[in-house]
């Protein structure tokens, strides 16, 4: 593989999509990768923690990982955003920071020990959220160059109307969930279904070139949980052991 290719599909699963991290190989590593991708509201994280239960009853070693969750950016990161002033390539770049901290940090030697890492999100959100910010989409492909392909991706498709009901009833709306950034008006209810429309349209058009199997997230929790661990089951099954 070239090292001037970034994070294109068509790269086998467990494998860097690009450059890499030149100082870490992966080669032969046991541990998968599942990723359960979508925006904020989606029912991700309920999703993750009854699959992990499921899976280390069926005796699997499992950690989970998710956005903002490296230790060494989580505070920075949280700083930067109260403010409501980062532009956007300093919001990309700090979460490349961390995701590539947490890839060195979690996920490798999560993969050598042969565990099943839980994404909860990936590099996909960072891809999307850089897309709807006007930000060149093969240079965030390059800049993620050093991720590695899952080998399963689960997408939880809604609409944004539905979406957004589904976030008031929660509690309300995020500033960068929203899009206040991007300075589009003051109403934050609008801005809100207009960022997340695009959001949505960016995930859609990354479908087919990362190989995302698509859920409807409009379903119940057990209706979800029932077709991943289905799909999961499936693919585990069938998976050979130190096949990469």
């Amino acid at each position: 593989m070239s090292d001037d290719r970034g994070a294109h599909g068509g790269v086998t699963a467990g494998h860097y999509y690009g450059h890499g991290l030149p100082y870490l190989s992966i080669d032969n590593y046991p541990g998968r990768i599942i990723a359960i991708e979508g925006t904020d509201g989606i029912g991700r994280s309920t999703q993750i923690r009854l699959l992990r239960e499921w899976l280390e009853v069926r005796g699997y070693g499992v950690i989970e990982t998710g956005w903002t969750r490296s230790p060494l950016m989580q505070p920075t990161i949280e700083i930067a955003k109260s403010s409501n002033t980062l532009n956007k390539l300093t919001f990309t770049l700090l979460y490349a920071c961390d995701f590539a901290d947490r890839l060195e940090k979690e996920i490798i030697p999560a993969l050598k020990a042969g565990f099943i890492v839980l994404a909860d999100r990936y590099i996909f959100t960072a891809i999307a959220r850089a897309g709807v910010r006007g930000i060149d989409r093969e240079w965030i492909r390059h800049l993620y160059g050093f991720a590695i392909a899952p080998h399963l991706t689960f997408y939880l498709k809604i609409d944004a109307d539905a979406l957004a009901r589904r976030v008031l009833e929660r509690g309300g709306m995020d500033y960068w969930e929203s899009g206040m950034d991007m300075k589009a008006g003051d109403d934050i209810y609008e801005n809100f279904r207009a960022y997340q429309r695009q959001l949505l349209k960016e995930y859609a058009s990354m479908a087919d070139e990362f190989a995302f199997r698509m859920l409807d997230a409009k379903k119940s929790v057990n209706a979800i949980q029932d077709e991943l661990r289905r799909q999961i089951g499936e693919f585990l099954d069938s998976d050979s052991p130190g096949r990469m």
